[in-house]
Parts: structure tokens; C-alpha cells; sequence
């Protein structure tokens, strides 16, 4: 059986998939970084066997970065891109004038930004719906709709999508051909969930977070099995070129080695911190899949196999109680993104989520008071004891 046998599971897949030490002359077996911008051909347009020309249409590490997280997603296509908003910017280029993007109305601030003041200035309508009602998104849905974009859980009030649900509701009442439901999968990683498997046309993430897993790439992708859809992402990959380098390539294909070990810890720490803030009299809630009391417990449970290291929860007091609670934190350091070994939390109404307008955040709960934790590796009875002389010097004060 080979290595790529879709018989494998995650963690054999995150370790030999698109790996094999022969395909490299050497027999490295780890993946060489060709640093290369350009590549010997052996007459005009004639290329070689490997296929690359110019490293932004092509890259041997990037192709072998993409290989590899395709097999762990379970996708046929997996293509790399800057950034997380490099991938979600090159996607939306699908768009043609008049035509309108139906958004998941809690979503990325940097997702929000980039629809609300990039694209609709130039003439795509977008609107925010809150697709964890059925029918509010089946209204919202029209024949110029191209492209329906969810996050689930979302960040960072962390409400549950159904995606197989939406994705019948979209495939029902959308007839158009070239329409495009796309869920991004951040916050779960591939080891979490897999949007693909219950109907959804693209797995959008930014490698940044669990993918990488080490806070030291900017990386996004976007992921398919329809090989006509596919084929249209690569031309734009060439031609907006927005893509990443060999270097960063190389790095996410290594922390992707123990994607599925860090996400089995990410997951039972931040399960164990969110009981614990369950039981903390100065939290007015919390929200993680995990908890029996979470909103979508039954439908997370359906499409996704873990949890993350996501939790949100909304302290007692105001913004100044917010940050003073932040600033007695010792091992969760205060800092924006999520997703590495590390342990954040940080503060969205100032921080990821400043640029959605005060209104908005209103209405989704993106309040003062909402604290976002990307829960880390450390030891889970230092993390706690962290949050417990957090909530004690808060109270003394």
C-alpha cells in the first residue's frame, strides 16, 4: 500500500503524503527547498518533467506543501497563497461586477474588512447574514449570489454553522452552475473537520494558525475537489500572484508533521479551561464546543471530530475590567492570531475585530467584554493557575 493511500489516516498522511524522499535526486527525506525564481527549460515552452517554469506559477516546495495538507484535508486540490486574505482576496477575483457575496455576519474582522471596503466600493454586493438560521440565509439567497462564505465556529463570538445543511439550502435554490460555497475552516484546522465531506465547494484557512502551528508563517489556503473550480484558483494563483515563498513553504510543510499530536493537546486544554471558566463566578459565559451548555453542540458534533483550542467567554464588568483581567495574565500572552503552540488571548472589540464599526459588533456580541483564548501546549495546571491569579487579582482590585 502507498504512502498516499487514502486508507491512511491524519497523522500518517500529515507525515508521508506528497513526501516521498525519491522524487528528490538526493533521497532527502526531508523536502529540499528550491529557492529558484526561474527553471531551465529544454527548448522554447519544452519544460521538464517536473513541469515548473517561473516559481509563482509553480514551486517544487510549495507544490510539495500542497500536496501534502490535501491529503490531510482529504481534498484533491490544495493551493498555497501569502496569507490567509491573499487566498480569500484571489478567490473573490471569481467575481464579476453586480454580482454578490452572502457572508456569515460574525466572521474574520480581516474577512469583513476586505468585503466591506474593498470589493463592494468596486461593485460586489455583499450581505451579512446569520446563517445559523436557515432561513434567514434561504432569503438571502438570489440569483446573483456567486459566493456564500461561513466560518464555523465563527470567530469570535464561536457560533456553529451546519454546513451540510447550508450546502443543501445553497444547492437548492442556487441553479447557477459557477456558484461557490466556501467555509472557512481556521479555527477547526483538517484534523478538526472537513468542510469538503459535508458539501462545501472550497476549505479556506490560514495556514498561519494550526496549520503552521508555530506563530512564525503568514501562509493561506484554499482547497477543492472540483477540478474545473480548481483549475480557475491556479490561473489566478499565477496571475494575481499572490503566492508564498519556498522558505515558508518548507516551514508549514514541517509543522504540519504534528498538526494531529498539537491538535490532541490543543483540544483537551481547551476543553479543561473552558469547564474551568464555567465554574468562575466573574464569567457571565462561555462559548466552546466542547460544553454540553454550547449552543451547537449536537451539530459541531456532527462534522467535526475535535474542538480547538478556541475559547471565548464574556467576563463580568466593562472594558476596563477586560483589561485589566488581560494584563495579570503571565502565560497567555497578549497578542493577535491563534493557532500556535503558544497561549494568546487577546481583547477583539480593540484588537481583530476594531475594524468591524461598533454598531455591528454590538449586534453579534463582539462586546468590551468578550475575551478570546487560543488556548496552547503548556502544562494544562499552569495554564489554569494562570487564569485563577488573573480573576483573583481583578477581584482584589
Amino acid at each position: 500500500m502507498g504512502k498516499d493511500s487514502e486508507a491512511h489516516r491524519v497523522g500518517t498522511r500529515a507525515i508521508h503524503a506528497g513526501q516521498d524522499p525519491f522524487k528528490w535526486k538526493s533521497g532527502a527525506v526531508v523536502p529540499p527547498i528550491s529557492l529558484a525564481s526561474t527553471f531551465a527549460q529544454f527548448a522554447p515552452a519544452q519544460l521538464t518533467e517536473c513541469g515548473f517554469d517561473y516559481s509563482r506559477a509553480g514551486n517544487p516546495t510549495r507544490q510539495c506543501f500542497e500536496e501534502c495538507v490535501a491529503a490531510v484535508e482529504g481534498a484533491k486540490h490544495a493551493l498555497a497563497f501569502a496569507s490567509g486574505l491573499a487566498a480569500t482576496t484571489t478567490l473573490l477575483h471569481l467575481l464579476q461586477k453586480g454580482e454578490e457575496v452572502v457572508c456569515m455576519d460574525d466572521v474574520y474582522g480581516g474577512t469583513n474588512r476586505l468585503m466591506n471596503r474593498v470589493f463592494v466600493p468596486n461593485g460586489v454586493k455583499v450581505t451579512k447574514v446569520d446563517c445559523t438560521n436557515l432561513d434567514l440565509l434561504s432569503e438571502a439567497l438570489n440569483e446573483n449570489v456567486r459566493i456564500v462564505w461561513i466560518e464555523t465556529p465563527t470567530n469570535p463570538t464561536m457560533k456553529c454553522v451546519d454546513i451540510e445543511a447550508c450546502s443543501k439550502i445553497i444547492k437548492s435554490k442556487l441553479k447557477r452552475p459557477d456558484s461557490i460555497f466556501v467555509v472557512d475552516n481556521t479555527f477547526m484546522s483538517p484534523y478538526n473537520q472537513k468542510p469538503l465531506k459535508f458539501g462545501a465547494d472550497v476549505s479556506m484557512h490560514s495556514v498561519s494558525k494550526y496549520i503552521n502551528g508555530h506563530s512564525d508563517v503568514i501562509m493561506g489556503l484554499l482547497m477543492t475537489d472540483d477540478d474545473e473550480l480548481a483549475t480557475k484558483l491556479r490561473f489566478l494563483q499565477n496571475a494575481v500572484g499572490a503566492v508564498p515563498s519556498p522558505f515558508d513553504c518548507y516551514m508549514a510543510n514541517r509543522g504540519l508533521k504534528t498538526l494531529h499530536l498539537r491538535m490532541e493537546r490543543h483540544n483537551s486544554n481547551a476543553l479543561k479551561v473552558a469547564q474551568f471558566l464555567e465554574k468562575e463566578p466573574q464569567v457571565e459565559r462561555v462559548m466552546h464546543p466542547g460544553l454540553k451548555s454550547y449552543p451547537g453542540y449536537e451539530i459541531h458534533n456532527k462534522q467535526c471530530t475535535g474542538n480547538s483550542g478556541m475559547v471565548t467567554f464574556w467576563i463580568k464588568g466593562d472594558v476596563e475590567t477586560s483589561k485589566a483581567f488581560i494584563a495579570n495574565l503571565k502565560l497567555f500572552t497578549l497578542a493577535e492570531s491563534l493557532g500556535g503552540f503558544e497561549s494568546l488571548a487577546e481583547l477583539p472589540c480593540v484588537m481583530t475585530h476594531a475594524s468591524v464599526p461598533p454598531d455591528q459588533r454590538e449586534v453579534l456580541g463582539i462586546s468590551d467584554t468578550l475575551i478570546r483564548l487560543s488556548v496552547g501546549l503548556e502544562d494544562i495546571d499552569d495554564l489554569l493557575d494562570d487564569l485563577t491569579n488573573a480573576f483573583a487579582a481583578v477581584n482584589a482590585s
